[in-house]
């Protein structure tokens, strides 16, 4: 695949850039229109997304040159070259709850609502920053054969995308961003349908969604980060998973009307 949109002298365009700030977009829209609800202004949206998406950036980068140092040791100026892939969404998320964290502390807004918030927009950025994957031919699976693609009724275009020297791969990348289209389906129809919902399980069944789906994902990856013999991107979603399973059934045992994501007088609570 072409990884650019179009290019003049050395200036150009890339989809994985492209991609990635579309999700932005996509995902800011949504936060805003959830905050709307629970009167949080759009400013406050906009200058949280702001530190959010700057230190989730750097966060993202870093957590992936820390597991690849010894490539980058060799050519140091290549660190700053986002544009070209090597985005490490574990490092994203951790550095983005971080600065969330802080911002949300400092102008005395809740911690959790701002989690609860966020996790549907998050999700489907995500899945639609995958797709960047798909231009800088990265973030595939191991070699299979055609017939095998076939058999999974992947759309053609892809199939054939991910042939590269030659050789097919799983499109590892098609099967996370699905799944997390799928996640973003499930928050937005619990949020809207689940009427005991309590402030916090949002996030918990992101944490437990998006922990299974990438652990299954990422044993068909050939360029995960290793930390020894273990894949780091399964270290860590097993680790999201069980704290969003235990977060979530704790809340579970609270009060039933304590807590609920929606106040009561925006509930269908009788």
């Amino acid at each position: 695949m072409n990884p650019e949109i179009f290019s003049i002298g050395i200036f150009s365009i890339r989809w994985y850039s492209v991609l990635i700030l579309l999700g932005i977009v996509v995902a800011y829209v949504l936060a805003v229109k959830e905050a709307e609800k629970f009167n949080i202004s759009q400013e406050f949206i906009f200058d949280l997304a702001f530190w959010v998406l700057i230190f989730g950036i750097l966060g993202a980068r870093l957590y992936y040159v820390l597991f690849n140092l010894s490539s980058y040791l060799n050519n140091p100026l290549s660190i700053f070259a986002v544009w070209e892939g090597g985005l490490a969404i574990h490092g994203g998320i951790i550095f983005g709850l971080l600065t969330l964290i802080i911002y949300c502390k400092t102008h005395h807004e809740s911690v959790i609502r701002m989690m609860d918030i966020a996790v549907p927009s998050l999700i489907i950025a995500q899945a639609i920053g995958r797709w960047g994957n798909f231009f800088n031919s990265e973030a595939h699976g191991f070699a299979t054969t055609l017939t095998n693609l076939q058999s999974l009724h992947i759309p053609n275009f892809i199939i054939q995308g991910m042939q590269i020297n030659g050789i097919y791969y799983h499109p590892t990348f098609f099967y996370e961003s699905i799944w997390c289209v799928l996640g973003f389906i499930v928050l937005i129809l619990v949020r809207k349908y689940y009427r005991y919902l309590k402030s916090g399980q949002l996030s918990c069944i992101y944490l437990m969604w998006y922990g299974v789906g990438r652990y299954f994902i990422e044993s068909l990856r050939t360029d995960s980060l290793m930390f020894y013999n273990f894949k780091v991107a399964q270290l860590v979603s097993l680790a999201t998973f069980v704290i969003g399973f235990i977060v979530f059934i704790y809340l579970c045992f609270n009060r039933l009307k304590k807590g609920l994501y929606y106040p009561k007088k925006n509930s269908n609570l009788k």
